[in-house]
């Protein structure tokens, strides 16, 4: 009887041993991109010129808050947002992850439809993210959209990153920003409004965006036996408006700010009941009463 309790104190002691290692072994990454100034002097014509929005403070309201959940964070911000530095990141993030690991990464900028190309979308149209020096409109010999970000590309980046860190990890992206909207600022400073994002499209045929009516909450994505499961957040649906919200003197992102806001009470979580309470939290907010958050989930 005595070896029994003995073997059976070594196997629970083996086991916590296990879980302990397990958690150490487990690192954090964090990548965040916000974009607040974008650079006017890129072209001659106003039109070209994104509107100025608050991604950067996004990207200062998460980094303390992950910070304390030990996440290694890196950021960028601003004229650091380019395109190169934002393909650069999540090439490094592809090189530095391991099994295991925990992903989050966050963007907080203008977001575009871009015309599809290669015939993969319903609607003909892929979505991208809008790095500081990426123009609005195709002009032939000037800008044809080398530095919009398109979800294709994301899309490669994040299934490289899902494989390396394999079942064990997880991913979260989080994507502040929309592809409807206009851009706009209302002209009284307490009325301001400020919209993530613009109806035209991007194309080289001079294509009209026409955004598909598509009012699903939850969409599923690919799951594989190789890879990490992956969430992706959305704020808002591709015919909705993304408009920031005012907290005191500041503007944020309303998924940021909801993001931000759960993370106080829990870390994130392998399932989507964190993800639903953002959802939840966005829903009871009568701002944002015409936008309704997206998740797509491997799950």
């Amino acid at each position: 009887m005595f070896l029994i309790h003995i073997a059976r104190r070594f196997c629970a002691i083996f086991i916590v041993l296990l879980f302990v290692f397990d958690i150490q072994g487990q690192t954090k990454h964090a990548l965040l991109i916000g974009v607040s100034e974008y650079n006017t002097s890129l072209s001659d014509l106003s039109e070209d010129s994104w509107a100025n929005i608050h991604g950067a403070n996004d990207v200062g309201l998460l980094s303390a808050t992950l910070k304390k959940q030990n996440f290694k964070i890196r950021r960028l911000c601003n004229k650091e947002a380019t395109a190169k530095n934002v393909r650069k990141e999540l090439k490094k993030m592809m090189s530095n992850v391991h099994d295991g690991d925990f992903v989050y990464i966050h963007f907080s900028s203008h977001g575009q439809p871009v015309e599809d190309l290669n015939g993969d979308e319903d609607d003909g149209w892929d979505e991208a993210i809008i790095p500081f020096d990426a123009q609005k409109h195709y002009r032939e010999g000037v800008y044809t959209g080398e530095n919009h970000i398109v979800d294709d590309e994301l899309n490669g980046y994040l299934r490289a990153i899902r494989t390396k860190i394999g079942r064990k990890g997880f991913v979260y992206v989080a994507i502040d920003a929309c592809h409807a909207g206009s851009s706009y600022r209302g002209e009284e400073e307490e009325d301001s409004i400020f919209v993530r994002g613009t109806n035209k499209g991007f194309s080289a045929s001079l294509k009209t965006y026409a955004p598909q009516i598509d009012k699903r909450g939850q969409i599923r994505v690919e799951k594989s036996p190789i890879m990490a499961d992956i969430c992706i957040l959305e704020a808002c649906r591709s015919y909705q408006v993304n408009s920031e919200i005012q907290e005191g003197d500041t503007y944020y992102g309303s998924l940021s700010f909801y993001i931000n806001k759960v993370l106080q009470t829990m870390p994130f979580e392998r399932n989507l009941s964190w993800a639903e309470r953002v959802s939840k939290l966005m829903n009871k907010d009568i701002r944002l009463v015409r936008q309704n958050l997206v998740i797509e989930s491997s799950l």
